[in-house]
Order: structure tokens, then sequence, then C-alpha cells
């Protein structure tokens, strides 16, 4: 939305002569609610670009190969990741309309509170809100576990005697953490330029390890796996006896890949015009992920000669230098493919920082968090919610050391990453299907009826019935070291949710200070101007209520 646009109120209120899109000090108002504290320094390029840094879909995905191999080897891995494909191009499709008709950072917890009416938009976008933060802290820690685990794949390379140890990948985690952590901290003014470069080099790098896969198995000869096995041959390593059902698990591989459509979302106050460009954003994440990811699987599967060497390999838990090792049959083939990856996931793990940093400081704007006052404080030198990114650092943190304790804590990262994201796009998504669309104003982007209900629905179905499916253990029989805790983590943090938001509620949360429009005007106005503001608003709004009826 132009600058323009900020500085009207919708109707009733463009008659005001004060306040009229700014607080009584003159500042800009945005579609928040909220002075426009960030500057829009995103271009359509720069957001296509952090949309791929955020994803990094093949790069993500070639992280968690191993949950599609156990569920189904090649054909598993392939067919999975197209049935990904599908069920999240239905979701982008309602985020972008989303998004296109309000477009706020606030993503999918200020949408609900739209979509839901005025009666349960504050309780259902309160958990919409929160599912997505902590969704994105839990993608930032496996994004940083990746890249630790590359690094301790790299070393082993060249001592196959070494045996990790889950401290040491931790150390690893934690510098790659603070690192990247850095670079969003204090490089906000830069931010723009660079994503467009970084979103350009993770393209490149990904050119080059689909090259090499592709080519070196022919010049080793080695030759290459059949396609029989990448396209034909099911293998269920899980111990469940239902192929059908360990299929459906093994879509949370091509979940986690692309599974990141409202990432671009959160960069709503930063980019000009965002009714139109947040949508296209969109676009180019889902088709920029979609595409890599699908090629990438495609020439690494084919390099795969020995399947049980990947998962017996002495590099680490990580099934994709085995693979690697498999296309080059070389310590340095391997190494550089290794090293250009974990240059991948450097680049990419600055993303979903600025995803989780950017939902954390709007919960905290709306008083949703804990100290909300020092959270959501913007830091007037470097530009940014600089108190949120640290706090998102910290807790990501946390959840290394957790996997120091527990070696299925990142599985359990992962599949809480999907749910936690999936639950809060539903959050969003199922009001605005029940009601009809009734309470969200139309923006550049909306499909049509015929359209929107078969794709609204899909999305919400698959949200409902896959996020169970998700929290199955991923083998059979269930100990102690193969149990899924994804359950326990979605199911803990959401009863911590509920105790704060039964004590929030009374003291001092009332929900996201947006617009809201509804055909049947049970409240239209712009709310968390300044005090003075918010009253004659509020009572222009009741008079006009009252002169419709």
């Amino acid at each position: 939305m132009d600058s323009d646009n900020e500085k009207k109120l919708p109707p009733p209120f463009e008659g005001l002569d004060e306040g009229v899109g700014t607080t009584t000090e003159g500042e800009l108002i945005n579609v928040s609610g909220h002075v426009q504290e960030l500057d829009r320094s995103f271009g359509f390029f720069s957001i296509a670009s952090i949309g791929i840094l955020s994803d990094n879909a093949w790069g993500a995905g070639g992280g968690s190969l191993v949950i599609a191999l156990y569920n189904g080897g090649g054909p598993g891995v392939m067919y999975g990741l197209i049935a990904s494909i599908f069920f999240y191009s239905t979701i982008a499709a309602c985020l972008a309309e989303l998004a296109s008709a309000i477009p706020s950072s606030a993503s999918v917890y200020h949408w609900a509170s739209v979509s839901a009416g005025p009666k349960y938009g504050k309780i259902v976008s309160f958990y919409a809100g929160w599912w997505n933060a902590v969704a994105w802290i839990f993608g930032a820690a496996s994004a940083s576990l990746f890249a630790a685990e590359t690094l301790i794949a790299m070393y082993s390379v060249y001592h196959p005697d070494y045996t990790p140890q889950r401290w040491q990948i931790f150390i690893c985690f934690v510098c790659v953490t603070w690192l990247d952590l850095s670079l969003v901290l204090f490089g906000q003014r830069f931010l723009a330029k660079a994503s467009t470069m970084m979103g350009t080099l993770l393209l490149c790098i990904f050119l080059v390890t689909t090259l090499v896969c592709a080519i070196m198995p022919s010049q080793t000869g080695a030759g290459y796996a059949s396609s029989s096995f990448v396209w034909g041959e099911w293998q269920n390593l899980t111990g469940w006896n239902s192929n059908g059902f360990v299929f459906l698990m093994g879509i949370l591989n091509g979940a986690y890949a692309i599974g990141t459509p409202d990432g671009v979302t959160h960069l709503c106050e930063e980019i000009p015009n965002p009714r139109r460009n947040i949508p296209y954003g969109i676009l180019s994440q889902m088709t920029t992920g979609s595409i890599t990811t699908f090629f990438f699987y495609m020439s690494v599967l084919y390099c795969v000669t020995d399947l049980t060497a990947v998962f017996d390999t002495n590099i680490t838990a990580l099934p994709l230098a085995a693979i690697y090792q498999q296309a080059t049959r070389s310590n340095a083939g391997t190494f550089g493919l290794l090293f250009i990856f974990f240059i991948d996931q450097i680049l990419n793990i600055p993303g979903g920082y600025i995803t989780c940093g950017r939902m954390l400081w709007t919960l905290a704007r709306d008083d949703a968090t804990p100290f909300s006052s020092w959270v959501r404080r913007v830091d007037p030198k470097w530009r940014n919610p600089f108190n949120a990114q640290i706090v998102c650092g910290v807790c990501v943190t946390i959840l290394g050391a957790i996997y120091v304790g527990n070696a299925t804590a990142f599985t359990a990262f992962v599949g809480s990453f999907t749910i936690f994201t999936t639950w809060s796009y539903c959050a969003a998504i199922l009001p605005h299907l029940l009601s009809g669309r009734k309470y969200v104003k139309r923006g550049p982007f909306w499909m049509p009826a015929a359209v929107f209900y078969p794709v609204a629905g899909i999305a919400c179905a698959y949200v409902i019935v896959f996020n169970i499916i998700y929290m199955f253990p991923y083998v059979y029989p269930v100990d102690v070291a193969s149990m899924n805790y994804a359950c326990v983590m979605v199911g803990g943090i959401t009863i911590l949710l509920t105790a704060w938001y039964i004590w929030k509620r009374s003291h001092g949360y009332e929900g996201p200070r947006v617009q809201q429009d509804a055909h049947d005007d049970i409240l239209k106005g712009v709310v968390g101007l300044s005090a003075k503001d918010d009253e004659r608003i509020r009572r222009a709004s009741i008079a006009s209520a009252q002169s419709v009826h």
C-alpha cells in the first residue's frame, strides 16, 4: 500500500479533520494501525529474493532428505514432493489473497483477527500469531542445525574414523546461529541490496550442485541409479505395515522444504505497493522453490547406487553427504559439494531470522508477549526490531541445547515447524472460508468464488488431516529414542500459550489494532493510534453503526 493510501482512513472516518492516517504528532499510520517505524527499503526483486532466502527449498529439502528416504525411498521423495507442491499451492493462493487485501507485517496474526470477525478475532489471532512466531523459531533452529551438521560432515570426509559428539555439533550450531543473527541485527541498511545478491547466489549454488550430481556419475564410471529406483521401487524402512500411511508421513519432507509461503508477507511494511508486490513475491517463492527442489532431488537420487550405504555412512547423520560421496567418488568432490551447501545454508538462515523476528515484533506491538514494551522497540540506529531478533536468537540457542540431550530432537524441530506454520495458516484461512469472505475487503488479487472455495477447502483439509499424521512416530515399534516428540513440543507449547492468553486477555491484550471491514458494519475502524484518536474514532464508529441501523 502506497503512502497516499496510508494517509487516509476508510469511511466513515475520512471526514475527521485530525489524525487522518496520522497520530496527533503527525506520524504516519499503516494498515496495521501502528506508526510506520520501518523503512520501506525493499523492492520487488529484493522481496522475491527474501522469499528465496527464507524458503531455500532445495537446501532445506536436502537437509531433511532422510525423512522421505525412510518413507518410500526414491518414489517417496519425488511423489511426496509433488503432493506437497499441490497442497502448499492452495495454501499460498489463500495467503496471497489475504496479503493483497490486508498488507501487514503481522501476516496471519492480522488476517485471522479480521477473517474470524469481531467476536472471535481476538482469540483466533492470538493463537495464529504465536503459532507462526514459534514455527519460524523452530525453522531457524533446524536450518542452523543443518549448517552445523554440514560443518561436521566436511571434517568427517577426511577423518573417516572420527565419531562426532552432539556437543560438538552444538558448538557449531551456536556459532552459525549468532553469526547469521548478527547479519540481521546489524545489516538492515544493506539488507535489501544484499538479499538480491544472496538470492542470486543461492540459485547459482543450486545450479552448480545439480549439474555436478547430474554429470559426475558418468565421468567416474559409477553410473546412475535406475529410473525404477527413483520412480518405482517402493522401500519402506519405517516398520509400519501400511505403505499408504508411510507415504503420507513422508510428505513431511516436501512440506518442510517448500512450506514457507508466508515468508515474504512479514515484510509488508517494508516494501512499496505491498498489495500487488507481496502476492507476486509469494508466487515467485513457490515457483522457484518447487522447480529447484524437484530437479535437485531428481539429480541426487540418480546418483544413489547403494541406499544402504547412505544410512550407514560414517559421515555423520547427514545422508546428503553420503549421496555426494556416491556421486563424485572422491573426498575432494564430496568436500566441495558440502562446502557450497554450507554456504547455501549460511545465506539462507538470515531469511528465517528476519521472519521470526518480525513476527515476534508484531505480537509485542499489541502487548501479546512478555515484556512487550521492550520486545517491540525498534532500534533507532539499526532500524530494525533489534530486541525481538535477540529473543529469537536466545530461543534458537535453547532449542539447540535440547538437541544435545536428545538426537531425535531434530526431527521434532522439522515436524513442529510444519505443524505450527500450517496451524497458523489455517487459523486465518478457515474463518475466511466459513464466513464466505465477508469480513475481508477485496484486494487486487482476489480469487473468483468458484476457485476460492475448492482451493481453501483443500488447504484446510490438508492442515487438519496431515498434522495428525505428522505427529505419529517415524518408525515402528516405538521406543524412547525413536519417539516423535513433535506432539509433545506442539502440545506443550500450545498449553503454555493457552495459559498465557487466559491471563493476558484481562491484563492489557486487546488483539491486533487493525482495520476491520464487515458487510454488516459490526465494526469499521482503525484502532491503536493515540489515545485521543482512538476515542474519537470509536465514537465515529458507533455513530455510523447507529445511523445505518
